[in-house]
């Protein structure tokens, strides 16, 4: 498994393309269109898929324009599905003071499933507290942690859907994972697991 990130662009978030055995999946599309292709067909793979970390509007801006012109699905947990059309729950709102809603999603996944990529599998690991439908994909030595953990704090959660227990409940399912495990997350620069978590403990 292969992590290629798309440099953000404005206020949006980190994008990824997961590509294996020539297949990607796109993480969190909050950039251009084209930046997305121009990386995907530099690795000479093509998009199956849209996953999503949460369903917040700065991870979904460029969703609807990509699933259109690749003809993909997008994939959220079933917890978040609403915040994708609903332009308050989304956050669009608190930050512009105007609504702006999205696409539904066209799958709806639960903790533990798994997405096939290539020859390879994601895994989904619900770890809610950003939002309540927040998740982390792994995949042979990464972990794509959204907005749940960065490198060097957590994930806010006083936007709808968010909670502080449950953030702290997500990153003790975290602690369970290899710590040389590299974390790449909706914001920022990609780390260890072991130095994010060591980190996060101080807002804790």
């Amino acid at each position: 498994m292969k992590i290629i990130p798309i440099c953000p662009e404005s206020f949006a978030s980190n994008t990824y393309a997961l590509i294996s055995s020539g297949h990607a999946l796109i993480v969190d599309p909050s950039v251009s269109v084209d930046a997305i292709k121009k990386a995907t067909e530099k690795e000479n793979a093509i998009i199956d898929g849209i996953i999503l970390t949460h369903g917040h509007f700065d991870h979904v801006l460029s969703m609807d324009e990509l699933r259109a012109a690749e003809n993909v699905k997008v994939y959220i947990h079933k917890n978040d599905s609403e915040l994708l059309t609903d332009g308050r729950k989304n956050a669009f709102y608190e930050f512009f003071r105007r609504e702006r809603a999205f696409g539904a999603a066209d799958v709806l996944l639960s903790n533990e499933d798994t997405i096939r990529l290539g020859e390879e599998t994601v895994k989904v690991i619900h770890t809610p507290g950003h939002t309540e439908g927040s998740v982390c994909y792994l995949a042979d030595g990464i972990l794509v942690t959204g907005d749940t953990l960065f490198a060097g704090t957590i994930g806010r959660c006083d936007l709808y859907g968010g909670n502080d227990e449950k953030i702290r409940n997500s990153l003790s399912v975290l602690r369970t994972l290899p710590t040389d495990l590299m974390i790449y997350p909706g914001h920022g620069s990609s780390c260890t697991l072991g130095y994010a978590l060591d980190t996060a403990a101080y807002y804790l």
